[in-house]
């Protein structure tokens, strides 16, 4: 169906022809736009709080729409999240948990042989890309007659598995790599080939997403915009990193961060007047999110790249931090502007909204359509929401190391009503009432011991129905204590 280049108050020839048939006009199906930035902080934007990083437009745009206080990503770390986005399925059903990584072998635990008598546990493998026969968001849309288009960060599988394998009509610097090469051309991602000298991958990406705008502005059309930003390597725009020099505060600090993420608004701000030059911003819904939590550091010795407090910790652990993100709708007409939802939601939900929104509703184990809260519910009818974690990271500070010596110890976690436990697989549990204490400083494992016990046996029996590949005991683990 075309869709008419007349200002939005005038009525299309269908319309017309409905009208005069004495017919309700059929409504045009939605545009839908999910921009995603990695590694951007709970805390990073500006409508949070922060007085450090400038994000007027990301602000402007919660002013229109709705902001979602507890917004979380599926997992603390990037493929788990975009998986999830794309399919609607936990990374726990998927067996994509943590970060594809070159030599990820997708083997349970018990099927694999521990080089590391420094670990308790032997953790699982991940599969090695998203399995070409899960139905994407993108396929799903495409069957409803959307163009659909890719551009930044895919992160989910080698050649073969790329977004163009997986419901996208368009594919611009969508790979297997976590992150680019470099912010500047040339960036060396494979499927970038051209560019001028000194342009930056914000920026370009940016100006490929407005021509796939502008090629099907008469059609509805899906677009994902996944930037790399602000993942490492921290590279800036030299202009923006002096703006940001001469105001560091005690918290916020990192100058070439802090532009990075300016660049990150600034694109946000470009589409959306895009949207606006075209005539298409009334009937398209734009959601704006991260893939985890903001990153605490980046190497062993450094300082931390940004603060996620009041929360506590930050990407690739359960923490608060590491799976609290900003989420940002605004769909004219549909949502209402300056709107704000305390209702608890994650990212598999991404998949059902966008599904219902354009025409495609679909139902899942993992995730629910936000529609009912673009309309002013109180909340979402949800048993909890579960995460499954079972990897060590390696802490890249002194400071940071929590577990013998690892940033974090593979775990599960549940968020039921206020409380939320984490169950880590070496043998403890924390117990936290997010009402109370937000930032999980006081642990209630002890004081409410049938709330722990009670939401225990509900993580174990989500880990049991979604067959979560878990950890087992180390056969050659060796303690130094």
């Amino acid at each position: 169906m075309k869709r008419s280049s007349l200002p939005h108050s005038l009525m299309t020839r269908r319309e017309l022809l409905a009208a005069g048939a004495g017919l309700a006009p059929r409504p045009a199906p939605p545009n839908l736009i999910l921009i995603l930035a990695d590694d951007l902080g709970w805390r990073d934007v500006g409508y949070e709080g922060t007085d450090f990083y400038e994000t007027p437009n990301i602000d402007r745009m919660a002013r229109q729409g709705m902001t979602f206080t507890q917004a979380y990503s599926a997992a603390p770390l990037c493929s788990a999240t975009r998986a999830a986005i794309m399919t609607g399925k936990s990374p726990a059903r998927l067996h994509i948990t943590g970060a594809i990584v070159d030599g990820t072998r997708p083997l349970r635990a018990e099927d694999r042989r521990s080089d590391d008598p420094s670990r308790r546990l032997v953790q699982p493998g991940m599969e090695r890309a998203l399995a070409l026969d899960e139905s994407t968001i993108a396929e799903v849309l495409k069957q409803a007659g959307y163009a659909t288009g890719f551009f930044g960060k895919w992160h989910l599988g080698d050649r073969g598995f790329w977004p163009e394998q997986q419901g996208f009509d368009v594919n611009f610097g969508g790979t297997h790599l976590p992150s680019p090469p470099s912010y500047f051309y040339p960036y060396r991602i494979p499927n970038i080939e051209s560019g001028r000298e000194g342009e930056y991958l914000t920026d370009r990406l940016t100006t490929e997403a407005e021509r796939f705008v502008a090629a099907n502005a008469g059609r509805p059309f899906f677009l994902c915009l996944w930037h790399y930003a602000v993942h490492t390597p921290l590279q800036a725009k030299p202009e923006l990193v002096g703006k940001y020099r001469r105001r560091a505060r005690e918290t916020w600090h990192n100058p070439v961060y802090a532009a990075m993420i300016d660049s990150l608004d600034q694109s946000v701000g470009r589409l959306l007047a895009k949207l606006d030059q075209l005539r298409i911003a009334g009937n398209t819904l734009v959601v704006f999110t991260s893939d985890n939590g903001g990153l605490l550091a980046r190497k062993r010795g450094a300082e931390p790249v940004t603060s996620n407090a009041p929360l506590r910790g930050g990407k690739e652990m359960l923490y608060e931090g590491g799976i609290r993100v900003p989420l940002v709708v605004r769909w004219p007409g549909r949502v209402r502007d300056g709107s704000r939802s305390q209702a608890p939601v994650v990212s598999t939900d991404l998949f059902f909204t966008l599904a219902e929104a354009g025409g495609a509703r679909r139902e899942g184990q993992d995730g629910l359509s936000l529609l009912p809260l673009f309309g002013g519910a109180p909340g979402l009818r949800r048993e909890a929401l579960y995460w499954h974690f079972p990897h060590y990271m390696t802490a890249p500070t002194a400071e940071g190391v929590r577990f013998n010596g690892y940033w974090n110890t593979p775990n599960a976690a549940i968020r039921k009503g206020r409380w939320k436990l984490l169950e880590f697989f070496e043998g403890s549990r924390e117990l936290y009432d997010l009402e109370a204490d937000p930032g999980e400083a006081r642990n209630a494992a002890t004081r409410e011991p049938h709330t722990a016990q009670a939401l225990g046996e509900q993580l174990r029996a989500w880990l049991n129905r979604t067959d979560a590949w878990l950890p087992v005991a180390n056969p050659r683990y060796q303690s130094n204590g």
